[in-house]
């Protein structure tokens, strides 16, 4: 029987040839599963699975019905694109190991009319192979229609020239015009390039103002109101994208612009120029400093050529450092890095302070040598970079790191529970040293 998921075509000239190849009589019936099986079955080299190349092939029948032939359908030309995470890394004859580790995708992005072509498809086959879906997300974005709501036409004309519209906006201006429009809600968008135009006068010329403004030799400090405002963003936006949810993200940083130029700028402008004498001026730059690098990291994903520019000018004033890489894309939104770095540093200064309880050693009484043991190098190296607090709050003399575990006697104990009985086990603590 014809299957019922709609993924073939009857007697198609393009798509996938169906592999089932079947006896006169349709009782026999041979699935073929990759092209070195066709190849041992037929007793051919098959160099091409395109219809008119593998039609003429024949299989010997197994119960003597003399030849099979392979049956008229194509697989629809969908059923290619929904097995787009397996055929991609020619899964499952290689590449195993990358197609688990990246299966199922964190997301998939489309327009709204996929939801019954590749989202269906995608969902139905992954479904019928492991019961799951192949995706953990689905960002879907509306159609984007003229401005007379009518659809986008070449004949008519009734929409601007896209790349005009680049040259004379910014590339950038029209992203951002997109992504904060219905359309990321999967609704409709009438574009009107007066809404470029608009982002390129609201968000991007004061911007550029203040970043022309503040070229000026400072150090990143936290000061006032406008850095609290600005980590109050970070929060935010950073919960949002782990959600997907782009549509939130924009205007918070459209107001978060219109918070800098119109009112912090705006009202010191006077300390900006130094009228408030040497110090407080210097302060006040240091601060719009400061607030303009996080901004540009956080709108780097939405407007890439623009915090691009300004990154390039802010690093001229910056304090050369490792984290101030070439380009604004190559720094991470957050900076996971110090945070794991402290993460582990208070693992390590916990760790040592329940040591010192056990063995009644006060933190007074200063030791001569903390050994931390671990794994992982990179773990190692972390705990490394911070042995000043370290050595400080545990009152030691010397940090050692190490992989060696055997060279310092750390073991790893389990108990028998065959041996110490049912009784025991009920008040068992097992202890892990590592």
């Amino acid at each position: 029987e014809k299957p019922e998921i709609g993924l073939y075509h009857e007697i198609g000239i393009g798509g996938t040839p169906i592999p089932l190849w079947i006896s006169d009589d349709g009782e026999e019936v041979v699935c073929v599963g990759s092209i070195e099986e066709l190849e041992k079955l037929t007793n051919q080299k098959i160099t091409d699975l395109h219809r008119e190349s593998v039609d003429c092939l024949t299989i010997p029948s197994a119960h003597g019905k003399g030849h099979l032939h392979r049956v008229n359908e194509v697989f629809d030309c969908w059923f290619e694109s929904g097995s787009m995470p397996y055929a991609q890394l020619h899964y499952p004859f290689e590449n195993t190991e990358v197609f688990r580790e990246g299966f199922p995708a964190d997301f998939i992005a489309e327009g709204i009319d996929q939801t019954r072509g590749w989202f269906y498809t995608l969902l139905v086959i992954s479904t019928a192979l492991y019961k799951k879906a192949p995706f953990k997300n689905v960002i879907v974005n509306g159609l984007v229609l003229a401005s007379d709501r009518q659809k986008m036409s070449k004949r008519k004309k009734n929409y601007p020239d896209p790349l005009e519209v680049i040259n004379k906006y910014g590339a950038d201006s029209l992203r951002l015009y997109l992504i904060n429009s219905p359309v990321v809600r999967a609704e409709v968008l009438c574009f009107k390039e007066e809404g470029v135009r608009d982002i390129l006068k609201d968000v991007f010329l004061p911007c550029y103002s203040e970043e022309v403004f503040d070229s000026v030799n400072i150090q990143n400090i936290m000061d006032c109101w406008i850095l609290s405002y600005t980590q109050s963003l970070v929060a935010f936006v950073s919960k949002e994208m782990k959600a997907y949810r782009l549509y939130t993200v924009v205007p918070k940083l459209v107001k978060f612009v219109d918070h800098l130029t119109n009112w912090y700028v705006r009202m010191n402008r006077q300390r900006l120029k130094g009228d408030g004498g040497e110090n407080d001026c210097k302060i006040a730059l240091e601060v719009l400093c400061s607030v303009l690098y996080t901004m540009v990291r956080m709108m780097a994903p939405f407007t890439p050529f623009f915090t691009e520019f300004v990154y390039q000018n802010l690093r001229k004033v910056l304090k050369e450092t490792n984290h101030h890489q070439e380009s604004i894309h190559y720094l991470p939104f957050h900076n996971t890095n110090v945070e794991r770095k402290v993460s582990r540093m208070q693992a390590v200064i916990d760790i040592g302070r329940l040591i010192r309880e056990r063995n009644t050693l006060p933190i007074k009484y200063p030791l001569f040598e903390l050994i931390v043991v671990h794994e992982d190098l990179l773990y190692l190296e972390d705990v490394k970079s911070l042995e000043e607090y370290i050595v400080k709050e545990l009152n030691i003399r010397k940090l050692v790191v190490t992989r060696e575990k055997q060279k310092y006697g750390v073991l790893h104990a389990e108990p028998d529970i065959k041996e110490l009985g049912k009784s025991s086990v009920q008040n068992l603590k097992i202890l892990h040293w590592q």
